[in-house]
């Protein structure tokens, strides 16, 4: 299917001479004067190479059939991850780099979308928010809590986050998974 240029977002698969890429950012150019472009950066899919490329924006590119399904993480298995399909409950096998630095978010029984393209898993999307425990960090100093200050903690998944300076070791909080950004304390 062809779409804009301009049109293309992190996630998308595309179909370029024949090979797959997925898209790992999309960034849109508009210059004072001159052709307006969109930057971009992909990895092909059979073999991992990272490119980068340049189109104008009202340019068309091959966007490819994927089918978006939810998906339940399981297990992992060696570097893959298997996860199942909660209707039909065919498990499907995700290899290590297809999900990246975001599996330290994985938990088991998590609810993710998994792209299939011909049976094969080419990209996943996990929950935008992820409730973890914090395992480390500061004690809180007297006296700082009036300002703004963050602080680092170590979550239960190892990723380091900046938390506001009430937050301490056993609390559970809310992080963002694209950004490791905290959000809030949980509610649970």
């Amino acid at each position: 299917m062809k779409v804009i240029a301009s049109s293309v977002r992190k996630g998308n698969i595309l179909e370029v001479d024949g090979q797959l890429y997925a898209v790992l950012s999309a960034e849109s150019f508009f210059p004072g004067k001159g052709t307006p472009t969109t930057q971009i950066d992909m990895r092909r899919l059979s073999d991992g190479v990272k490119t980068s490329q340049r189109y104008r924006t009202t340019e068309q590119v091959e966007r490819a059939y994927v089918e978006d399904r939810e998906h339940t993480y399981l297990y992992q298995d060696g570097n893959d991850y298997v996860f199942m399909n909660p209707e039909s409950f065919e498990q499907i096998t995700v290899p290590a780099d297809v999900i990246g630095d975001q599996a330290v978010y994985l938990q088991e029984g998590m609810a993710c979308m998994v792209s299939v393209h011909e049976g094969v898993a080419v990209a996943i999307e996990l929950p935008q928010r992820v409730t973890l425990e914090v395992v480390e960090t500061e004690p809180t100093v007297k006296g700082q809590t009036a300002s703004s200050s963050y602080k680092p903690a170590v979550m239960s998944n190892g990723v380091r986050v900046m938390v506001p300076p009430h937050i301490a070791t056993g609390t559970r909080i809310v992080v963002m998974t694209a950004d490791n950004s905290y959000v809030e304390r949980a509610k649970d």
